[in-house]
């Protein structure tokens, strides 16, 4: 990134961000908004009950993120549950996401989060993902996270 650091810093007044309440955001939404037949759609469940779930954009009109390509998938949406965390979940459910990529011909996979997500950021850079966009004013329209920075990561297939 031409010599940017990232830095973690402490904030003084933590908070939890609900991404379903950002317009737009929540997966009860998608299908109004998007076609999805182009769409990976895993979901991971322990003794019947889901635990990380996460959904893969290719090749889909009106998805920004995905530049116009064809040959790029948009990590859309990755969860695992708080208090299943650390146990290699999130990292295979990675995985899975980066091969159905492969596999419908994709050379890169991108993924946004934002700098106020230092775990994200985290693990985005320890699964080999780089850098390769930052847009501090992506969220200008939006006065409850307008201060927030977006971050866009790669990783090539």
């Amino acid at each position: 990134m031409g010599g940017i650091l990232l830095q973690e810093v402490p904030i003084f007044d933590p908070y939890i961000k609900d991404y379903d309440q950002i317009p737009g955001s929540s997966p009860l939404e998608w299908v109004s908004q998007f076609e999805l037949e182009n769409w990976g759609f895993f979901l991971v469940n322990e003794d019947s009950k889901p635990v990380a779930a996460a959904a893969v954009a290719h090749n889909t009109n009106g998805v920004n993120m995905l530049e116009e390509r064809i040959d790029l998938s948009v990590l859309w949406d990755i969860r695992v549950d708080p208090e299943k965390r650390g146990r290699g979940i999130g990292k295979a459910l990675f995985k899975k996401t980066l091969e159905w990529s492969a596999g419908r011909g994709c050379k890169q996979m991108k993924i946004e989060t934002q700098n106020i997500n230092s775990a994200a950021c985290h693990f985005y850079t320890k699964m080999g993902c780089e850098l390769g966009i930052i847009n501090r004013n992506a969220y200008w329209q939006y006065p409850n996270i307008a201060h927030e920075v977006m971050l866009n990561w790669y990783i090539d297939l």
